[in-house]
């Protein structure tokens, strides 16, 4: 697995799990741009060795079972994205390093399927969120809001693994991918080909979902850790519908 001490952090991050079916302003060096090209994008990944055995079911099973288990959480989260190397660097003689091209934090809370509150509160504040039919990307800076349909988009998505329903394997190649730190991983290859992304890596420690890492084809890897996780909490009736916010410019598409 990646280990975030390597490498040295950049502002902005992104969410590529959500990325294509909105296109809000780009104020961070790529952060908006890379927030939403992805829900349509199918799947990620993580290049892990194997490791000594867990005591608890492999990532596989615990996965299925926080599938068919869970169906509603809350909590927090901390993204990273990793940059891959620039494909000039070798040639130069300079360093084949990754970077990490930003950080970003905030919380989550979801009913399946398609219904989800995926809120950045730092370093900008914008809120993605799906009523089922709709996802809607609030940017509070700039008091403006994108409508698109969800559509079938989520089914096919690294954002099914935690928004969607539980036919994961309709999708996705499932494989457990050993245990690294107590933590047990699997990873989802997409049987699409129409997809931005390779692989996804899920890692859960007890039962417990601990981590993803999203690796895109052209190298680039966000990292999410989850923490405080709350499962079938109780939902106010409309807890997902949105409200456009006072003044706001809507735009649809």
């Amino acid at each position: 697995m990646l280990n975030s001490k390597q490498f040295s952090f950049r502002r902005g991050a992104c969410l590529p799990a959500l990325r294509s079916l909105a296109h809000p302003v780009d104020r961070a060096g790529g952060m908006r741009r890379a927030l939403m090209r992805s829900l349509q994008a199918a799947a990620l990944g993580v290049a892990v060795a194997v490791f000594a055995p867990s005591a608890w079911a492999s990532g596989t099973a615990q996965l299925k079972a926080f599938v068919s288990q869970v169906h509603a959480a809350r909590g927090d989260f901390v993204q990273r994205e990793v940059k891959a190397p620039a494909k000039n660097a070798a040639a130069s003689g300079g360093a084949v390093v990754p970077t990490l091209g930003g950080t970003s934090s905030g919380t989550f809370v979801f009913a399946r399927p398609g219904k989800f509150i995926w809120s950045y509160e730092k370093p900008y504040e914008q809120v993605l969120q799906a009523d089922g039919d709709n996802l809607y990307v609030y940017d509070k800076d700039l008091n403006q809001v994108t409508v698109r349909k969800l559509g079938g988009a989520l089914g096919a998505s690294p954002a099914a693994i935690l928004f969607g329903s539980n036919d994961l394997e309709k999708n996705f190649t499932l494989r457990d991918a050993g245990v690294k730190e107590g933590i047990d991983w699997l990873e989802l290859i997409p049987k699409s080909r129409d997809t931005q992304f390779e692989r996804v890596g899920i890692g859960f420690r007890d039962g417990n979902l601990e981590a993803m890492e999203l690796h895109d084809v052209f190298g680039n890897v966000t990292l999410l850790t989850f923490s405080n996780i709350q499962k079938n909490p109780a939902m106010k009736p409309g807890a997902f519908k949105f409200t456009v916010p006072k003044g706001a410019d809507v735009i649809n598409g």
